[in-house]
């Protein structure tokens, strides 16, 4: 193409920002930006911005929800910076900071005693929990924040309890030791659904330069509060109270813009009710939605998964009736108040999605309201009857399932690590 510049030997784009041509002319090669140049000094500001704290071939390289997530997280680390410092402030003056009688033996070991309390707290927790912070990321991010505002809120308040004070900032340390596991961990997992690329290094180093330049704004405004909340106890906690709300609201908003891919317990559940009640998949935008992101306390027939044989069955006669109109490679039974799950070595990731509805289907059978009714059928005749309906609606529902835009190559579902080979009936 021949313009007035010459003609046009190629176009170039970096990712998706201006593009640039080269041109031939009198035997000469040229470069030029495509556009005017307005347009080229604020694309270049903008592109400056991009490339210090944005990923490399941002958007293609992130997940569409990445921009309002970040949005979100921002606010709520700006906010969470300014309740830090009101925090800090508060457990300084308690350690003693600005009274004479104080001794700095005393502020050590108070330092030290909240110190090690939250690193047993940090081990326990993610002993206890670790394996539920993937499938259960927005939940666990949710109740970080919650708990870490607790926390600052107990170390405001515990200047002014002398007598309490050790026992109440050691509390607080072992909460935001749980924070820094759960945060840690969600933030992680998030990267992952982020990244588009395998870019997740790339993600995590620059959130972490969007959370610097926050914490850098926050320590500025942080220098104008100090002075003024000084020995006003009701100015300081009505400040955190206000930056609370903030950052709560702002967290909320977060967690409920990620729309991830991918199945756990909840998003599998809403998926197959819908699919139940009006045979439609909902898409991941949908399901997400609709997916709770508060620990939830009501009363539900929990689900096991990869459990050990023995709570499956407890005789050889319930090892027959499990395997009775089961040509799968997992058991499914209830027991103690449980559905509980166990896997053979052979399943596959569409097994998994199999058995987590057919495990779905029975606790919402056996939970209120449904079960206030006195029960028709045995709990075996039930895992029978979830047998026959999965041969009849499993592939048209997996089938709907990777057409609504779900990814079933992988799952969040929560199993543990037992897998039993049985032998069957016909051996």
């Amino acid at each position: 193409m021949e313009t007035a510049r010459g003609v046009v030997l190629a176009t170039e784009r970096y990712g998706s920002a201006e593009s640039w041509k080269y041109f031939a002319k009198d035997a000469v090669m040229e470069r030029r930006r495509d556009g005017s140049k307005c347009e080229s000094r604020g694309n270049s500001i903008v592109g400056a911005f991009k490339s210090v704290f944005l990923p490399q071939g941002y958007p293609e390289s992130v997940s569409d929800d990445y921009l309002q997530y970040q949005f979100w997280d921002t606010v709520q680390a700006f906010s969470s910076s300014l309740s830090g410092t009101l925090a800090t402030q508060a457990s300084l003056k308690g350690v003693g900071v600005g009274n004479q009688e104080a001794t700095v033996a005393a502020a050590t070991i108070t330092w030290l005693l909240r110190d090690g309390t939250g690193m047993l707290g940090r081990i326990l927790f993610a002993w206890q929990k670790g394996s539920k912070l993937d499938s259960e990321a927005k939940k666990w991010r949710l109740f970080a924040d919650v708990l870490n505002d607790i926390a600052m809120f107990m170390e405001i308040l515990a200047p002014y309890f002398p007598a309490c004070f050790i026992l109440i900032v050691c509390t607080a340390g072992i909460f935001k030791s749980l924070v820094g596991v759960a945060g840690g961990a969600t933030r992680a997992a998030l990267t992952v659904h982020q990244a588009r690329r395998d870019n997740m290094a790339d993600i995590s180093a620059k959130d972490g330069s969007q959370e610097t330049l926050v914490n850098l704004a926050g320590l500025l405004v942080s220098l104008m509060l100090i002075p003024i909340v000084t020995d006003n106890p009701i100015l300081t906690v009505s400040l955190f109270l206000l930056f609370t709300v903030l950052h709560l609201f702002a967290n909320y908003k977060a967690v409920r813009s990620v729309v991830m891919e991918t199945l756990n317990e909840a998003r599998l559940s809403i998926v197959l009710k819908g699919y139940l009640r009006d045979g439609r998949v909902l898409s991941p935008l949908e399901a997400n939605q609709r997916e709770p992101v508060l620990l939830e306390f009501r009363k539900t027939v929990p689900i096991k998964l990869g459990v050990r044989l023995q709570e499956v069955v407890e005789s050889p006669e319930d090892l027959n009736l499990a395997l009775k109109e089961n040509n799968m490679p997992y058991l499914l039974g209830v027991r103690n108040g449980c559905v509980c799950v166990c896997l053979g070595p052979e399943a596959s990731v569409h097994d998994e999605i199999r058995a987590m509805c057919q495990a779905v289907w029975l606790s919402s059978k056996l939970s209120p309201p449904t079960s206030r009714d006195p029960p028709t059928q045995s709990n075996w005749e039930m895992v029978h009857e979830s047998h026959k309906m999965m041969d009849t609606i499993f592939k048209p529902f997996l089938k709907g399932v990777e057409a609504a835009g779900w990814d079933t190559t992988r799952t969040l579902l929560d199993w543990d690590e037992w897998r039993v080979e049985w032998k069957t009936k016909n051996h």
